[in-house]
């Protein structure tokens, strides 16, 4: 396993791997990985013949009032893991690198990047687009893994992938739990034990909203009242958001038809959760 930190290596790498005639993967991440990290990357590693993990903090996806300089690292922990699954390449680039002095342009997938997480992160999206188009830019993967308890990243780097003529393929994992139910995240590391427990109530009225459906309820406002009532039940949550989403468009949907995406972001301290489920009206 190589770890490359300069672009023009990495570049001249997956130059060379395609004139080859092998199927480059990306999965890009921000370190401090984790059973859903690693997830995707052996569905990666199904996926192509060369397999390409970026280990990134980006900064230009985090507010000023956000996390970064607190968000969690340990990357002689990750190359470890990292190893064991036998990736080729970490890609380690520097901030300095990817921003250098002067950088000014931006992409930005307006609409979707506007609602859910980027209602109450300005800016948010914009700075994932830019480092992901970046990134695609100097690996050239064919293929690139994305999991789905982003579920708002996922469908915005697929737009991003469409609008600009990317010959690239997304693959989609599913959400990785761990036992008690909790979606893994590298923000769960910020939870105390007290926090850990009531953040339980996420995938609890996650479950509860699928057995609402099935027993016959389709208004959307009535289903998002009521898992936001099962979330306030638990003194520690602090609820950002829950909506019922159509699955492509992101935008609110009043009435369930067919499928529909219900996403919540709950706060539990200084850990800001995501979580999803997608509902199916013939359940």
């Amino acid at each position: 396993m190589l770890v490359v930190e300069h672009i023009h290596e990495m570049q001249k790498w997956s130059e060379e791997q395609r004139l080859q005639g092998r199927r480059i993967v990306l999965v890009p991440t921000m370190g401090f990985l984790h059973q859903g990290h690693l997830s995707l990357i052996r569905e990666g590693r199904k996926s192509g013949d060369r397999l390409v993990v970026s280990v990134f903090v980006n900064p230009t996806q985090f507010g000023p009032c956000e996390d970064i300089a607190s968000y969690p690292s340990d990357f002689e922990r990750d190359r470890g893991l990292l190893e064991r699954e036998e990736v080729d390449i970490i890609f380690r680039p520097s901030s300095r690198a990817v921003y250098p002095e002067g950088y000014q342009t931006a992409v930005e997938v307006e609409r979707l990047g506007r609602t859910l997480c980027g209602a109450y992160r300005p800016g948010h999206f914009r700075g994932v687009a830019v480092v992901v188009l970046k990134l695609f830019n100097i690996v050239q993967p064919h293929v690139a893994v994305f999991g789905l308890k982003d579920y708002q990243q996922f469908i915005i780097v697929s737009r991003l992938i469409e609008d600009l003529n990317l010959n690239i393929n997304m693959v989609a994992v599913p959400i990785v739990r761990d036992p008690d139910g909790l979606a893994v995240s590298s923000r769960n590391y910020y939870l105390t034990q007290e926090e850990r427990k009531a953040a339980l109530c996420l995938q609890r009225a996650l479950g509860r909203a699928e057995n609402w459906v099935r027993q016959g309820e389709r208004d959307g406002r009535k289903i998002t009242n009521q898992v936001i009532a099962e979330i306030t039940s638990e003194p520690l949550a602090r609820v950002e958001y829950v909506q019922l989403c159509d699955l492509k468009s992101l935008e609110v949907i009043e009435s369930l038809h067919d499928e529909a995406l219900l996403a919540l972001a709950v706060w539990f301290g200084k850990a800001r959760l995501i979580d999803n489920i997608i509902l199916k009206a013939e359940m």
